[in-house]
């Protein structure tokens, strides 16, 4: 690997770790990410997919590492994926075949997909809509989670469903300088 791949590696990590620190544990967009994150139990892996084939490849290998690695040591993995799916409709589409994968190799039940990327829109929103916010991230990623992790911290929360109403109002809340610091990666200031 040569020194520009090296440097986009790093800066991507460096990004995904900030953006991690910053927006889905600083504003606590998803609680149950604090602890593994503080046990080093969360797997960053920059892929250098340019294509579907080298992405489901790297989906397949992460699959295959939580499946022999206890969940004590790595929780969870976040696929970032910097040089491929700037476009959200392409994205989507990998998402959905991402899918179909986790279930036609028997994962359905073991880990889940989320998603995030540096356009994310839910259906029937603008562009701009704060919500979209709780999604966003510097890069397209898929982050594979453990269906037992995910199990077990929602026996202890005490009201999971108000999850998603709380981000949106969390981001909604943030002023200016605060989403231009955490979303330091958008081109654009508030939504």
């Amino acid at each position: 690997m040569n020194d520009n791949n090296n440097k986009q590696i790093e800066d991507a990590e460096a990004q995904t770790w900030q953006w991690l620190d910053k927006a889905v544990i600083g504003l606590n967009l998803c609680p149950f990410a604090k602890k593994p994150r503080a046990n080093n139990q969360i797997k960053l892996v920059i892929s250098q997919a340019d294509n579907s084939n080298d992405l489901t490849n790297d989906l397949l290998a992460e699959l295959d590492f939580l499946t022999n690695t206890p969940a004590e040591q790595t929780d969870t993995t976040v696929i970032v994926i910097p040089n491929f799916l700037t476009d959200f409709t392409d994205y989507l589409h990998v998402l959905d075949v991402a899918d179909m994968l986790i279930d036609q190799m028997g994962y359905r039940g073991t880990f889940q997909l989320a998603s995030f990327h540096p356009n994310y829109q839910f259906d029937g929103t603008e562009p701009n809509d704060a919500e979209n916010l709780t999604n966003t991230a510097p890069f397209p990623m898929l982050h594979l989670i453990r269906e037992d992790s995910m199990e077990k911290v929602l026996t202890k929360y005490p009201d999971p469903e108000s999850i998603p109403v709380n981000n949106i109002k969390t981001v909604e809340s943030l002023s200016e300088e605060q989403m231009g610091e955490i979303y330091s990666f958008k081109r654009s200031g508030k939504p």
